[in-house]
């Protein structure tokens, strides 16, 4: 018994190192390095709160927090309905439509911006439409609404495939059973079938969230008359010595994914307890 202690141990100790060393790596030092390097400004500490209250910061950190709310609402309302017809329904070309409702995950974030360009850009295909129908070119590629189209393809897909696993295993039971005792189609699915796959949207919504706060590709493509966090990051860091300004931002960015996603878990953890 005492010499398979050590050894178990070791082993234990063996699966674990691994973790330990991405998590240190990746996280416990970038992370004590921001925080260093943003206290060693000429204000110190105190430059953390000088410049979350610039006036731009704020502005940037405002746009950011609205754009990520409405790219999450409206991926959860046209993923989750895609993913739930998908997910509950069989028909021919199934597999090629979800093949190519996922297809924005092959795409990193530059291209998906050039596609935005190629679709409502100053030669994209709406501004050539709208020249021909009334002499004038719509372009909002550069604005928010392109901004918003470029999140919303990326993120459609990550909600569309985590709805469609939990709308597999919905029991069709209960909504059987709230039919036979009158309830209508919206009463069933708002009785039953969305707070059964409550765990589901919470914790895709909560990604998307975190995707569109620090989204850069497509941000670097598209925000020319929005202002968003990541792009104020390394527009600081390019054109600024201010590190302490920038480790700020860095710091407040991976803070309110870090919070939004935690609590989705910790909220989406007890749905699921509770279902089982």
């Amino acid at each position: 018994m005492n010499n398979r202690c050590p050894s178990e141990a070791a082993r234990q100790a063996g699966m674990i190192l691994p973790a330990v060393l991405v998590f240190s790596a990746f996280f416990i030092i970038p992370f004590g390095v921001l925080l260093r390097v943003g206290a060693q400004g000429a204000y110190g500490i105190a430059g953390y709160w000088l410049a979350l209250m610039n006036p731009e910061h704020l502005e940037s950190l405002v746009a950011t927090l609205v754009l990520s709310t409405v790219v999450t609402v409206a991926t959860l309302c046209l993923g989750g309905v895609c993913g739930v017809f998908l997910g509950r329904n069989r028909f021919p070309g199934h597999g090629l439509m979800v093949s190519i409702l996922t297809l924005p995950l092959a795409f990193p974030g530059v291209v998906v911006g050039f596609m935005i360009i190629m679709l409502a850009g100053r030669q994209g295909l709406v501004s050539d439409i709208s020249l021909a129908l009334h002499g004038g070119r719509i372009v909002f590629a550069y604005s928010a609404w392109g901004l918003f189209l470029g999140y919303l393809y990326f993120s459609i897909p990550r909600v569309l495939l985590t709805v469609m696993a939990s709308a597999e295993i919905l029991d069709a039971s209960l909504e059987e059973a709230a039919r036979s005792l009158g309830a209508k189609p919206a009463r069933v699915f708002l009785d039953v079938t969305l707070p059964a796959l409550k765990p589901a949207l919470i914790s895709a919504g909560a990604l998307t969230f975190a995707t569109s706060m620090g989204a850069f590709g497509t941000a670097f493509t598209l925000a020319t008359r929005i202002n968003v966090l990541p792009m104020m990051i390394y527009t600081d860091f390019t054109l600024s010595t201010d590190l302490s300004s920038i480790a700020a931002l860095s710091l407040l960015l991976g803070l309110i994914s870090w919070v939004v996603l935690s609590l989705a878990r910790s909220v989406a953890g007890s749905g699921v307890a509770a279902a089982g």
